[in-house]
């Protein structure tokens, strides 16, 4: 996929980013759109740099550090994979953002780690959106203490919360992590990214408070078979 064709998703996208918005009474602007590039190899992410895109998403470490020169030094880079407690330096030491907190040891290994030099880690604590899904996410009774820890860390900033849905997961699945997200806020934590929202899910995540949608079909096509 080339520059142009991305360039031309883009835009389709950031139309529908904005007929979402419209409808909640959002600006736009208030949206960023964070490139998924798994399994899209360099190529889609020169492409994705050129046709004006500066937040990329990666799933696995290794594969996102292999691609980070393709996308030049003013990237962003955000792992938003299961974070494996191996792999928590190579995360600090050349990642911007990770979105996918959910354990005590895993925050306090992420501020050992990060270097000096560089800022704080910008964090997103996963947050588990519908009761019924047992996939790996904090559930909202224990985001306060966790978030509490995380603020304590000096190389570390919280930046806010993190939400995968279940397939076909109704509106107040979103709404209630919009929720929590605001008591955070209204108790002084100051957060600003609400991350949720993909490619079939945009214009729900959208209408309902997101500040960053994480897109990779919508971007690049289907996902290549690895």
């Amino acid at each position: 996929m080339n520059t142009r064709e991305i360039a031309a998703r883009l835009a389709a996208v950031q139309e529908r980013i904005a007929a979402a918005a419209g409808r909640a009474g959002r600006a736009p602007r208030e949206i960023r759109v964070l490139a998924v590039t798994k399994a899209h190899g360099p190529a889609a992410v020169r492409a994705a740099a050129a046709a004006g895109l500066t937040d990329f998403g990666e799933n696995y470490i290794q594969e996102g550090i292999a691609k980070m020169k393709e996308a030049g030094s003013g990237a962003r880079w955000h792992f938003i994979g299961r974070m494996q407690s191996n792999k928590t330096r190579l995360a600090a030491e050349h990642y911007d953002w990770v979105h996918t907190l959910i354990r005590e040891r895993t925050v306090l290994r992420l501020n050992a780690q990060r270097p000096a030099e560089l800022p704080p880690l910008n964090v997103c604590m996963q947050v588990r959106m519908q009761e019924a899904d047992t996939r790996p996410a904090l559930p909202a009774e224990e985001v306060p203490a966790l978030a509490a820890l995380i603020s304590a860390q000096p190389r570390l900033r919280l930046r806010g919360l993190m939400g995968i849905p279940m397939p076909d997961a109704p509106r107040d699945a979103y709404l209630r992590l919009r929720s929590l997200f605001g008591k955070l806020n209204d108790a002084g934590m100051n957060l600003d990214t609400l991350s949720m929202g993909m490619t079939a899910d945009l214009e729900t995540a959208v209408e309902c408070g997101a500040t960053l949608v994480r897109l990779g079909t919508a971007l690049f096509g289907p996902r290549p078979p690895r």
